[in-house]
C-alpha cells in the first residue's frame, strides 16, 4: 500500500472516530501533498507525486513543527507547543523508522564509497546520495556535520 493511500485511510478512520486533532493534521498533510501535485503538473510532470516526494513533504512538516514548538516554548506558550508536538507524533507515524547512530555512520560510509568521495568538496554528492536513499530516516542537519567530519579524516 502506498504512503498516500495509508494517509487517506487514516484520514477516513479519523473522520469515523471523530478524532478532531488527528483529522486536522491529516488534512494538512493531504493539502501539502495536493499542493505539490499541482505545482508538478504546472511544470509538466503529469505522473504526480512520488513516494520520495511524500516523504520529503512529511519530513519538512515535522521540521516546521519542531521549530514552531521550540518558539512557543521559548515564548511561554506551552499549550501551543504541546499541540505542535502532537502533530509531529501523528505525522511521524507515516515516516520510516529513524536510523540509529551506528546505522547512520554505516550509511555515510556506504555512500562515501559509492560516490568515491575523498574530500570536503564531495560533500554535496554524499548528502545527495543520503537524501535519495534515506529521506525521513535521518536528520540531515545532524548528518551534515557527521559527513563533514568523515570527509575531513
Amino acid at each position: 500500500m502506498s504512503l498516500r493511500a495509508k494517509i487517506n485511510d487514516s484520514l477516513k478512520e479519523a473522520m469515523k472516530s471523530r478524532a478532531k486533532e488527528r483529522l486536522s493534521t491529516l488534512r494538512l498533510v493531504n493539502a501539502a501533498i495536493k499542493d505539490m501535485e499541482i505545482s508538478l503538473r504546472g511544470e509538466g510532470k503529469e505522473e504526480g507525486v512520488s513516494e520520495a516526494d511524500v516523504l520529503q513533504i512529511l519530513s519538512k512538516m515535522v521540521k516546521q513543527r519542531q521549530e514552531s514548538a521550540k518558539t512557543y516554548e521559548e515564548g511561554g506558550r506551552l499549550d501551543l507547543a504541546e499541540g505542535e508536538l502532537n502533530e509531529i507524533t501523528i505525522i511521524e507515524e507515516f515516516l520510516p523508522q529513524k536510523l540509529s547512530e551506528e546505522e547512520i555512520v554505516s550509511a555515510i560510509d556506504a555512500v562515501v564509497a559509492e560516490v568515491g568521495a575523498n574530500s570536503i568538496r564531495d560533500m554535496g554528492k554524499v548528502m545527495g546520495g543520503l537524501k535519495a536513499k534515506y529521506t525521513g530516516q535521518m536528520d540531515f542537519g545532524q548528518v551534515g556535520g557527521m559527513v563533514k567530519e568523515r570527509l575531513n579524516q
